[in-house]
Order: structure tokens, then C-alpha cells, then sequence
């Protein structure tokens, strides 16, 4: 076969093609941009509630009376203990209101820690009301050391939103045995009925080992759990298959926390905290159809900034701007206001934030 000087060039050129194509440095494939929710689409800020003197607000559950006014049950701790306070010094306290978007009036604390030999001694937090059958429910969190490897989930209950209450003697909920995903704590409640009648109990949780080892801002990998129950108030037994949602195998420590769970007709839906997936600022949207499998997360409530415009950032509030323990106010089973917690406000502490959800 007789080999031209043009078929010598021509290969040439190929090769050095080839070559040049070969080092060429590889780009990444661009990620889809996260999913923004329908949910997030009606969100209609309002603005700040509850701000209050020589208070950190949190974790604002809100409830409609029977007397048709707004009650919502509130974390607060003295704003001396600084943001860190939510840990050992947290109450919780009762506020009224015509309506979301009118001033709340507080009416009285409900749940103070109680002191030494008590599982709640030291904090009360995360409440979570809720109406089941003829009686109220408040879900909280207490612990007994102003440490997290003692958050158990525990319940008050009364026949009006007025009190008075009663609380559990110990936890309703306690942590897995050792070398479990749940053995550091219980927290974060989250309650709804599930379609067999019966009363679910999400809940956060994290592994000790992750949390005492792990390097890094974010110590531990926060996941969901769930545990069933024939009465509210226990006993409650947990899911062979828990946790029924975490983000770990997504890398970069990703997780999620603050989950409020409800149902609309067939579906489970949860709103809920992100830790990472997307990023820090951002809320969580994920729905399912048997409570246990959820679906991949959408945004459900964009950065506070994107809404409002707030002063710049007092440096002892470094997680200014971020809107944390979404809670939300149902009508006839649809989400009709959504409440959440942030830094900042008129007293250079935290309070509660307020969205109506329109159409």
C-alpha cells in the first residue's frame, strides 16, 4: 500500500488531535438548579412577631382555638444567656392573637425546666401542639444536664388551650441503645395520625460516635426517625426500618432538622430545616404516600433576605437571616400561615417570623 505525503500529514493532525483532546481538562456536568416548590410559590411574607425585651423567641407552634384566636406555644430564654441559652434555659411560654398578622399578647410561661432529678430539669423546647380527639397535646423537648446527650422527647397535656397542664413524669420517647443511628437523643417532634389510625412520632436523632469524632462546624449527621403509638401519650414503639429519611450518602455531611409533618388527603407531607442539601438558608419540602418513603426535597421557603431587608448583622448573631423550625398553621387540613424562627429583629435577639400561604 504506497503512503502519500498528504495521508502522513492527515495522520499527523489526527493524532495531535487526539492528543489535545485527551488533556483537555474535563468539565463538570452543571447541576440541575434545586426544584422550587409550588408550596414555596404562595409563600406572602408578613413579618416579625414576638419580639420580645430580654428574650431569644423560638420554635413558635401555632394551634386556632376554639375561641377563634391564634395561640401559639413558644421557646424563650433570657437574652443574658445569649443564643447558645436554648440549651440550659429555655421555657415555654403562651401567646395569643386575633390573627397571625396581629400583635400577640403573652399570656403566661407553661413549661419551665423543673430542676435537679427531673429528666427536663435544666431546658424545655421544641414545642409542638397539637388537638387530638377532646384534649391538647404539647410535644416538647426537655433535658437534665444544659447538654445535647440528654434531649429526650416528652408530652403536657390539658383539656384547654388555658391550662392547666400536665406533664409526663419521663420521657415518652427515649434514644436507641448504644452504636445505634438514634443513640444521642430524641428531639424535634413531630406528630401526626397515620392512615391506620394509629399516632406517629417523627423525631431527630444522631449517632454519639459521628458527634465526639467528627471534625468540623457541623458535628454529626441529623436524620429522621419514626415511632408508632395506639395513644398520644405512648408507649411508643419505633420503625424496624428507621431512619426513614437522611441525606449522609449525598456527601458533604449534607442533613436536615425542625421537621413538621401533616397530611393532605392521601399524601404525608413535611416541611422541614435544610442543613446542606441545598444549602444553609433554605427551607425543605418532601412528600410521601405511606409516611416511610419520601420523596426528593424541593425548596419550600427561599432565605430571609429574599423577602425582607433587614439591618446588617450584629456580630454575636451568626445565623442571621436564616429562617429555622418551620411550623404551620392548618385550616380544614391546608396550610394557611407558616411560622418560623429567626435571628435579628427589633431587640437584636430572635424572634418569630410569619408568612401567609396564599391560594
Amino acid at each position: 500500500m504506497s503512503y502519500s505525503r498528504k495521508d502522513f500529514i492527515q495522520s499527523i493532525s489526527a493524532s495531535l488531535a487526539g492528543l489535545l483532546l485527551a488533556r483537555a481538562p474535563v468539565r463538570a456536568e452543571k447541576q440541575p438548579a434545586p426544584a422550587i416548590s409550588s408550596f414555596c410559590k404562595k409563600l406572602k411574607p408578613v413579618g416579625r412577631a414576638l419580639e420580645l425585651p430580654g428574650y431569644y423567641v423560638w420554635c413558635n407552634s401555632p394551634i386556632l382555638g376554639a375561641d377563634g384566636k391564634t395561640h401559639v406555644f413558644f421557646s424563650r430564654w433570657k437574652a443574658s444567656l445569649g443564643m447558645g441559652g436554648w440549651i440550659k434555659g429555655s421555657e415555654i411560654a403562651h401567646a395569643i392573637a386575633e390573627t397571625p398578622d396581629k400583635p400577640f399578647e403573652v399570656l403566661e410561661t407553661v413549661l419551665a425546666p423543673r430542676g435537679a432529678d427531673f429528666w427536663d430539669a435544666t431546658t424545655c423546647h421544641n414545642p409542638l401542639i397539637k388537638k387530638i380527639g377532646e384534649k391538647y397535646y404539647l410535644f416538647f423537648m426537655g433535658n437534665s444536664n444544659g447538654k445535647t446527650n440528654t434531649k429526650r422527647i416528652g408530652l403536657a397535656t390539658s383539656s384547654s388551650l388555658y391550662g392547666p397542664w400536665t406533664r409526663s413524669d419521663a420521657p415518652i420517647l427515649l434514644p436507641g441503645v448504644e452504636g445505634a443511628w438514634d443513640d444521642h437523643c430524641t428531639t424535634n417532634p413531630a406528630w401526626v395520625e397515620g392512615k391506620d389510625g394509629k399516632n406517629w412520632l417523627y423525631y431527630k436523632s444522631w449517632n454519639t460516635l459521628d458527634y465526639e469524632t467528627m471534625k468540623g462546624a457541623i458535628r454529626g449527621n441529623r436524620k429522621y426517625g419514626v415511632a408508632f403509638a395506639d395513644k398520644p401519650e405512648g408507649p411508643y414503639e419505633k420503625y424496624v426500618n428507621n431512619p426513614v429519611i437522611g441525606f449522609s450518602s449525598k456527601g458533604a455531611n449534607r442533613q436536615f432538622e425542625d421537621a413538621f409533618v401533616w397530611r393532605e388527603g392521601d399524601k404525608f407531607k413535611m416541611i422541614a430545616r435544610d442543613m446542606g442539601v441545598f444549602n444553609h438558608e433554605v427551607g425543605l419540602i418532601m412528600e410521601s404516600n405511606d409516611g416511610l418513603h419520601w420523596s426528593e426535597p424541593e425548596i419550600a421557603y427561599r432565605p430571609l433576605s429574599y423577602y425582607v431587608k433587614e439591618p446588617s448583622a450584629p456580630a454575636h448573631l451568626n445565623r442571621y437571616g436564616r429562617l429555622e423550625r418551620p411550623m404551620l398553621l392548618l385550616e380544614n387540613g391546608r396550610p394557611k400561615w407558616l411560622f418560623g424562627a429567626s435571628q435579628g429583629g427589633k431587640y437584636n435577639t430572635s424572634s418569630a417570623f410569619v408568612f401567609k400561604c396564599e391560594g
